[in-house]
């Protein structure tokens, strides 16, 4: 991960987590916010990575989050037949 101010792209958050690189140096990393959870990798295109581009209506503030009413949980696998 660069030097470079991050902040999420999703909630402008300033804190985040780098969780995986790319086996060829230099190349690709995946990062993570630590507020809302939003995870990218730094190569995808500019509306996904940068908060002045990432489209508003899937921006969300610090009240958005602490006043969420919960997560949706993740369902189960459908078994394999």
């Amino acid at each position: 991960m660069n030097d470079e101010h991050l902040e999420c792209p999703r909630c402008a958050f300033d804190t985040i987590t780098q969780l995986a690189s790319s086996p060829v140096p230099g190349v690709w990393d995946v990062l993570q916010c630590a507020r809302c959870l939003y995870t990218w990798r730094t190569i995808e295109p500019a509306r996904r990575t940068r908060r002045d581009t990432y489209p508003e209506a899937f921006k969300l503030t610090e009240a958005d989050i602490e006043n969420a009413i919960e997560v949706p949980a993740v369902p189960p696998l459908i078994g394999r037949s």
